[in-house]
């Protein structure tokens, strides 16, 4: 591009695209109950792996779509966060544990919390409040010191960018495109066939909220590396991904986007604070279901059934913004979207998040059958009375 483009017209077309992208994402969450906790819970607790393959294939499409839009080369995985040379396996490890026993507790992810209050959800919406603050706490705050001075000093540095076509390049020769497009292809491939494979795969909200949100997801990737994509801005004379808080190539994630949109809600009168893709995904997502929840009757008020509830949900909020920006990512975040560019890192931490959520899913059966084992407290009172 010449000097004479105009920065502003550029962001502003891509946060109107994000937003609608977030907004068909957010409808398409409250029309198939996309949730990846609930994925989890749902094996745990019944055995039912419905959701799951909804999750899975979701990843699948957007491996896909990303790797497709590599080997035509109008991306590349060094663009973004996840795929630097520098894998903090540690931090992923770690950061995806407290995030998955956090949306445990705080009854669902990042994105299920949007979804949940454009539907009116006053539960979500004071997570949001909660991990929004402990995200830019670990940004930036007290416990990004504590971040940066424990598990991100544990690292791997490659000589190329962590994600696999990278490192096999690096090892065969083979163009990146073309390893892309092949290991993209394979892995996404079999992904896909593993959700088709069971009937439960082939139900028609499975193949919505799978296929949609990946494609959501490969999309907003082609928005923010190809829409958004200047190659010399002219107030620094550099390449740069216009509207992003990374000064990357983004897509969809919702850790560090919370911590984004409050800090832009505080000092709206800064003019420094300007709109980006991740703050308005996240206002996308609640206006695409709210939207849906209103059109279907599904709109209504809910809040906190007691004081555990309420702790549980506070405590969980917490875990998942210190362990998403840990880890650099949620379900979204890293089990989509990162996977998408098949970081290793992402690989990790999509496992990290995983065991964490099984770890926290079995710590509350296990607190169920205790009481239901333990005599009312009227009985146990009654039979240590003289």
């Amino acid at each position: 591009m010449n000097s004479d483009v105009d920065i502003s017209a550029v962001a502003t077309r891509v946060l109107w695209a994000v937003f609608a992208l977030a907004a068909v994402f957010g409808a398409i969450g409250q029309r198939t109950r996309f949730c990846t906790m609930g994925a989890v819970s749902d094996i745990v607790g019944l055995g039912d792996w419905t959701r799951m393959r909804m999750w899975v294939l979701a990843m699948a499409v957007a491996m896909l779509g990303f790797n497709a839009m590599v080997a035509l080369g109008w991306i590349e995985a060094a663009d973004t966060i996840y795929a630097t040379p520098t894998l903090r396996w540690l931090s992923a490890l770690a950061g995806g544990l407290l995030f998955g026993m956090g949306m445990v507790l705080a009854s669902g992810c990042g994105s299920r919390t949007l979804v949940r209050i454009g539907t009116g959800n006053l539960k979500s919406l004071v997570v949001f409040l909660v991990m929004g603050v402990a995200a830019f706490a670990t940004l930036r705050g007290i416990t990004a010191v504590a971040r940066v001075a424990t598990v991100d000093r544990v690292a791997i540095e490659f000589a190329s960018g962590q994600d696999l076509p990278s490192l096999l390049a690096a090892a065969s020769g083979i163009a990146r495109p073309a390893l892309a497009f092949a290991l993209g292809g394979a892995i996404g491939l079999a992904m896909l066939a593993w959700v088709l494979s069971r009937e439960e795969g082939r139900r028609g909200e499975v193949l919505l909220g799978g296929i949609g949100s990946g494609a959501v997801v490969a999309a907003v990737w082609w928005v923010s590396g190809r829409l958004g994509y200047v190659a010399e801005d002219p107030n620094t004379l550099q390449e740069a991904f216009v509207a992003t808080n990374s000064q990357r190539m983004e897509s969809l994630t919702f850790v560090a986007p919370f911590a984004y949109a409050l800090d832009w809600l505080m000092f709206f009168s800064d003019k420094s604070k300007l709109l980006t893709l991740g703050i308005v995904s996240v206002i996308g997502v609640v206006a695409g279901s709210a939207a849906h929840a209103l059109a279907t009757r599904d709109f209504r008020w809910e809040g906190f059934r007691s004081r555990e509830d309420l702790a549980n949900h506070l405590v969980g909020a917490t875990l998942m913004g210190v362990g998403g920006v840990t880890a650099l990512g949620c379900t979204i975040g890293q089990g989509i979207t990162g996977l998408s560019t098949l970081a290793l890192g992402s690989f990790v931490a999509l496992g990290g998040i995983i065991a964490g959520a099984v770890l926290a899913l079995r710590y509350q059966l296990w607190r169920i059958e205790r009481q239901a084992e333990a005599p009312p407290r009227s009985q146990a009172a009654a039979s240590t009375a003289p």
